[in-house]
Formats: structure tokens, sequence, C-alpha cells
């Protein structure tokens, strides 16, 4: 038997002896106003007013219990209705027999028994008050009291009493049966809703259900990371960039939406939406996509491409290249080359040697193509990378670390980001000693609220970068010093990609520039 049938059948009786009470209450009130022909009527009017007093006294009693929190059990109920089976029998026996209405009473407790019951005591029940009515009908006629037409009477109750017990029985068979398939399906249901909201908050997709203005009925924890948002308040409504995006999709279903950034420290999102069909209006489904993978994949295949056109063009340049080298160096060492020829010698050896550090680059990039990301202590590791490229002190430089916290660990593949710190930290150094004569350079670690995502930062004190020099800094190339070859932050950039990281640029306030790796959240492993 389920465990919440138990719970129902005593909230039945409770509602059953209710009823009771009040029928108990009616015939203490009937009592009152008996007229004088009912008692010439009537075998023995005492005890029927015994039997009256006793059935209602008995059931306010049980009343009382069952507030009290009493629970009765299928032993008690059979009891309490077999009680409640004799005393009727006693109304009726020293009352007006059938004639006097009781014996339908009889018919309301039959069926409460086989709704209460539900098993082959609700039969017992139906016979117990048919031979009940037969039999004191039956001593009521031996007692010349009773007529002929009085035993069939009884006898026709007591075949109601059978046809009630088998319908009320076949019926509450039928309501067991549903009762349990939705309690079934009611588990089902809870378990499954369980599980979907365990799949929905594990997701790495983020996913936000809105209405048509940006009030956001619910939203995972992807979601919530991927805007920024804390984890310890409800998202209300959706920010201004993605109900932006919404507002243009709603107007143009058809059209994808392109991506925004939450912050300018994150790497672009892109969403989609879907219309979520309701019983009453609808509400729209809003699917959040971290680029930052999307953009891994595509760097790969990126650099792989790059790493097959560099091989074959370093095979073709450097051979050539080579040659003009050692002929400019053969040139610069012969003693009879005038002052114009060792100039144009020099030149074709500095180009020469620019040409082939392009080379070294472009290979170095190409050679990153697949990242193996490992979980740094940050702090231990950059201390580690600044003391070797200081070489312990040895060269003229000063590089300040700065920990905002402890024990940060961010995921990211050490090679390459000694490679992208090697970028930052050499420009921060060079153009710092261009500005101020000082060799500095600054580096400061900590995380981004609310989200957690750790972050490096390489300062400097140098003279910054124009605002009309800020949309072409990553791209191949391009380089403000003339001895540079412009790859620098365009593979720090692809290796960040790479490594589903982000590298970015602002001024600082005091003087100088802020490059800043945001690392992806250390929970995230694809």
């Amino acid at each position: 038997m389920p465990a919440s049938e138990p719970l129902t059948t005593s909230k039945l009786f409770r509602v059953y002896n209710h009823y009771r009470v009040v029928v108990g209450i009616i015939l203490l009130i009937g009592l009152l106003l008996q007229s004088k022909e009912s008692k010439v009527l009537a075998l023995d009017t005492f005890f029927y007013n015994v039997a009256v007093i006793c059935y209602a006294v008995i059931h306010i009693f049980v009343a009382l219990l069952l507030v009290t929190g009493f629970t009765p059990n299928t032993r008690h109920i059979v009891l309490s209705i077999l009680l409640e089976l004799s005393l009727v029998s006693t109304m009726m026996l020293f009352g007006m027999g059938v004639n006097g209405g009781l014996g339908n009473v009889v018919v309301i407790t039959v069926a409460a028994s086989n709704i209460l019951l539900r098993s082959q005591l609700g039969l017992m029940v139906a016979s117990v008050a048919s031979m009940s009515v037969m039999g004191q009908e039956i001593y009521r006629l031996l007692e010349s009291s009773g007529e002929v037409d009085s035993v069939f009477r009884g006898g026709v109750l007591g075949v109601v009493y059978f046809a009630t017990a088998i319908l009320v029985r076949n019926l509450s068979y039928r309501i067991n049966v549903t009762e349990d398939l939705a309690r079934r399906r009611a588990q089902n249901i809870e378990e499954l809703e369980r599980l979907n909201h365990q799949i929905i908050q594990r997701m790495l997709t983020g996913i936000i259900v809105t209405n048509e203005f940006g009030q956001v009925r619910m939203a995972n924890e992807a979601a919530l990371r991927l805007l920024g948002h804390s984890m310890e308040e409800p998202l209300v409504s959706v920010p201004i960039e993605l109900l932006d995006k919404l507002n243009e999709w709603q107007l143009n279903p058809e059209n994808k939406a392109d991506s925004f950034r939450p912050t300018t420290n994150r790497a672009p999102i892109q969403p989609s939406f879907a219309m979520l069909q309701k019983e009453e209006g609808q509400d729209i489904l809003v699917f959040l996509e971290d680029t930052g993978k999307i953009a891994q994949q595509a760097q790969q295949l990126k650099l792989a491409s790059l790493g097959r056109l560099t091989a074959g063009i370093a095979h073709e340049i450097r051979n050539p290249l080579g040659a003009a080298s050692h002929a400019a160096q053969l040139m610069l060492e012969s003693e009879d080359l005038n002052n114009s020829d060792r100039q144009m010698a020099e030149i074709i050896q500095r180009h020469a040697e620019r040409m082939n550090s392009i080379i070294e680059n472009v290979l170095q990039l190409s050679r990153g193509k697949v990242s193996a990301p490992e979980s740094l202590d940050l702090e231990q590791w950059v201390r580690n990378f600044v003391n070797d490229f200081t070489a312990g002190g040895t060269r003229r430089m000063d590089v300040d670390i700065k920990l905002m916290e402890n024990g940060i660990v961010g995921r990211f593949d050490p090679n390459h980001l000694g490679q992208i710190l090697n970028n930052l930290l050499s420009n921060a150094i060079r153009y710092s000693e261009q500005q101020a004569n000082y060799p500095w350079a600054g580096i400061e670690i900590g995380t981004l609220d609310p989200n957690e995502q750790p972050y490096i930062d390489v300062l400097d004190i140098g003279p910054g970068i124009s605002e009309d020099q800020l949309e072409s800094l990553f791209e191949p190339f391009y380089t403000t010093d003339k001895k540079g070859t412009g790859l620098g932050l365009y593979l720090s950039k692809e290796l960040c990609e790479a490594n589903q990281a982000q590298l970015d640029y602002s001024q600082r306030e005091e003087a100088g520039s802020r490059f800043r790796i945001t690392f992806p959240h250390p929970l995230r492993r694809i």
C-alpha cells in the first residue's frame, strides 16, 4: 500500500465521523421533539433513548480524538463501523423498525465502509447490516410489534445494502486505481522536473526563460556566469545589450542575432531565441553560447592552415634570404668597401634579419596550434616566470607583482602563457624605458566579480595607445615600433583564443597601458 494511502483513509474517516456527529446531534434534537404517537409506536423508549445518546456521545468522543492527532488504522475503523451498526440496529429494534427511516442511515454506513476499507471487510459490513435488519424485524414480528410487510422491507434493505456495497466497492476500486496512477505520474513528473533542473543547471549553454519585455522567469548557472551576474542574487531582467537583441529578434524572427559582450573583458556571447508556448500566453527561451569554445576551434583550424603555409614559405624564402644576408656580411668584411656601399650592405643585412624574425614569429604561431591547458597556481607560476625572464635579477629591468587575493587558479597551456607574457612584458619594458627612461613593468593577479574568472594584468608607464591605433592594435604586421614585426600582440591574441581566454587593452588612469588576460572559468573543461 502506498505511503500516502493511510493518510487519505484517515482524512476520509475524519470527514465521515463529522457526518456521524451531525446525525447524532439531529437524533438528540429528535428526542426533545419526539411526539406522543412515536413514543407509542416504539418498542421500548428507554433503550431507544439510551442508544441515541450513546451514538452521539461516542462519535463526538471520536471526533475529539481525531482533533488531538490520533490516526486510526484498519482495525479501529472496522470496530467503529461495527459499533455504529450495533447502535443503529438497537435504535431500529427499540424504535419504529424499518418504518422509522433509520434503515436508510445504514446505507450510508455500508457505502462509507466500502470506501474506507477497500477490501472484503466492506462486504462483511453489508452482510452484518442485512442480517441485523432482518433479525430485528423478525424479532419485532414475534413480539407482535411488527408486521409481515416490515420483514419484506427489511429484506429489500438487505439487498440494497449488498448492491450499495458492490457498487461503491467497484467505484472505490476504480478511484483507487486512478489515484495510484495519478500519484505515480505526479512522482514521475516531479522526478523529471528535478532531473531537468539538474541538467539545465549543469549545462554549459546559458538558458533564460523570459517574457517579451525581458523579465526573467528562470536562468541557469551558466547564463548567470556568462552574463557576469552574481550567483547569490536572482536575475530579474536581462541586460540591456541582450534586451536589444531580443527586441530585434521579435521584429524579425528569421534574422540571426549578432553576438554581444556583457563587459569588455569577456568573450562575445552568441544569443539565439525560441518561442515557448504555454497554456496561457507565451514566453521566450533564450540560449546563450560562449563563443570562446567556437573561437578556439576556429583558431585551431586557422593555426593548422597557417602552419602548413608558413612551412612552405619558410623553406622557399630562407634559402635566398640566407644567401643575401651572407653576401651582405661578406661585403661588410671587405676592407675595400666604401662608406656608401657599406651602408647599403648594412641595410640589406638589417632587413634580412627583420624578414627572418617575421618568419620565426609566424612559425612560432603555427607551432602553438594545439593547446594543452593545465590548472596553474598563478602566483607561483608568474613568480617563476618573472624570475626566468629577468634572469634572476641580472638583467636591467624592474617587474613588480601584485597579488589581489590568494590561491588563484587558472586553466591555461603553460607554454602558451609563457609566450604571451614574454611578448607583453617585453613590450612593457621597452615602452616604459622609452617614455620614462625606467625599464619597469607591473603584473596584477586577481579574479573578476561576480563570476570569479581569473585574470593577469600587464602594466607599463609608456605613452599608451591612441584611439586611432586601437582598431588595428591586434592585427598582424601592425606595429608602432620601427624595429618590431607587428606579430607579438597578434600572436598573443591568437594564443589566448586557443585557450578560451581573452586579451584586451585599456588605458591606465595613472599613465601607460594595461593588457589583461582573462582566463576561462576554472570549472569549464570543454
